[in-house]
């Protein structure tokens, strides 16, 4: 009884350890294309919302915690990811690359990067992650709504229902207000962001 035991532990064991070891060379193969497709994904985000820039280069600056915090005490549910600061070929700085996670969105938490010149101008938005219903909170991701934030110079942005009488206003999606929200309080966030961490102009 007790050799059966332990000849089946020792097989569970043999097992294990041969499953672990698969395991580690499947991850060893696939971590670099995953990065790459990762890295790529992000890059072609960045690109999206500043076509200017030559390359893009994460802001040393940039505290996680301290981000966090400042949303917070900003009114803010939204979390700031990352920021890069978008180059010209010479290494000036044109402006930062904000991503920022929405919190408060209908389905799910989205991230979008936003692009914002020194000026304060936003230059729009790329969506990297979203799962909102399709036909409406996607629409997000749709030219029609994303396209009224683009070359904007505002405090802030606020959504309403009908057609956008100032600048500062974005037609809400049909039957999807709260995507609309969530997405304009995640640009109002990063504009936050840049004009309290990055010496934004448009203060």
């Amino acid at each position: 009884m007790n050799k059966k035991i332990v000849h089946d532990a020792l097989i569970l064991f043999a097992f294990t350890v041969v499953l672990g070891l698969m395991l580690g060379l499947v991850y060893g193969i696939t971590k670099e294309p995953i990065a790459k497709v990762n890295y790529e994904k992000t890059q072609a985000a960045y690109r999206q919302v500043f076509s200017d820039a030559d390359s893009f280069e994460a802001y040393e600056g940039f505290d996680a915690e301290a981000a966090k915090a400042l949303m917070s005490e900003q009114g803010y549910a939204d979390e700031i990811e990352d920021v890069q600061a978008a180059k010209d070929a010479g290494g000036n700085v044109l402006g930062y690359v904000i991503t920022v996670t929405a919190k408060d969105a209908s389905q799910a938490s989205i991230t979008f990067s936003v692009g914002i010149k020194n000026d304060g101008t936003v230059n729009g938005y790329s969506i990297t992650s979203i799962a909102e219903t399709p036909g409406l909170g996607m629409k997000a991701a749709e030219e029609a709504f994303y396209s009224q934030f683009e070359n904007k110079n505002v405090d802030a942005f606020t959504v309403v229902k009908s057609a956008p009488a100032a600048d500062n206003e974005i037609e809400s999606i049909s039957g999807s207000t709260i995507t609309s929200a969530a997405m304009a309080n995640g640009v109002n966030a990063c504009l936050a962001y840049f004009r309290t961490v990055l010496g934004g102009t448009n203060s």
